[in-house]
């Protein structure tokens, strides 16, 4: 099969990869092999494993490095590699994945807007009574399990992966943040007021996290909107979550400078 072949079957399987392709040669021959031609391709899959090359070895390694980026951030771009090479970097990824730990009363919504919105919500908490299909029709999967155990049926945190901690319970929220600051989550937010938060810091540092790492939590979760029910308060966090994935600030854009509301056709 083609590398382009391969690439196909990425998409059609909503797995996660990168196709290089040279686009231009500013100096054909210099900087660069001299086998580098237009149109060569490398496939770099999320595991790693690379296919094909661009005729230079220096360049398969800058072109691999530029898809493992772009891979995560899930953004296609053109890139310039060593000897004034032009790379176009093809990224293909699932729709992001949200793990909801905690089923409270406003976290249906908070899966029906994730849903809706075109990511992945998967709901945590091992109360049987709460984590049920009933009330989460929006659900990818619910998983009636501790952290540690649901993590590992979730096949693992990755950098794409959006974590909210919901519970106010510090047996589940202690557990579940302390594996996602030690993992790549993309995003870790937590519910809580700011005693609440104090208490979960120290918590935290007693069970042995290093401090730094605490910067990493979102708390409170969600952005300013003075929301006061349930679905506001849903929706304040999942404008927080798309804010971070395109690595926004989530201010007005009345304020803001640049492109916006950048939908396809």
């Amino acid at each position: 099969m083609s590398l382009q072949g391969a690439f196909a079957e990425l998409v059609r399987a909503d797995g996660r990869g990168s196709l290089v392709t040279v686009v231009g040669l500013e100096s054909p021959g210099e900087g660069a092999g001299t086998a580098v031609a237009p149109g060569a391709k490398l496939l770099i899959r999320a595991d790693g494993r690379a296919e094909g090359t661009l005729g230079d070895a220096r360049l398969d390694r800058a072109a691999t490095e530029h898809a493992e980026e772009l891979m995560w951030t899930e953004r296609s771009e053109l890139r310039d590699g060593p000897g004034g090479v032009r790379l176009f970097v093809d990224v293909v990824a699932p729709p992001p994945r949200f793990v909801i730990f905690g089923a409270v009363d406003f976290a249906p919504d908070l899966c029906g807007m994730a849903r809706a919105t075109g990511w992945r919500p998967y709901v945590v908490d091992p109360r049987t009574r709460f984590a049920s299909p009933e009330r989460f029709p929006d659900a990818e999967e619910i998983v009636a399990a501790w952290p540690a155990e649901a993590f590992a049926q979730l096949g693992g945190i990755d950098r794409a992966t959006y974590i909210a901690v919901l519970t106010h319970d510090p047996k589940l929220d202690d557990a579940a943040l302390t594996l996602a600051l030690a993992s790549d989550a993309a995003y870790i937010g937590a519910m809580g007021s700011r005693r609440a938060q104090e208490a979960r810091r120290e918590r935290l540092l007693a069970a042995g996290v290093p401090e730094h790492q605490l910067a990493r939590i979102a708390a409170p979760i969600g952005l300013d909107l003075g929301g006061l029910t349930g679905a506001e308060t849903a929706l304040s966090i999942m404008a927080e979550v798309v804010a971070v994935r395109s690595g926004h600030e989530g201010g007005r854009l009345s304020h803001a400078r640049g492109r916006i509301h950048e939908v396809g056709a």
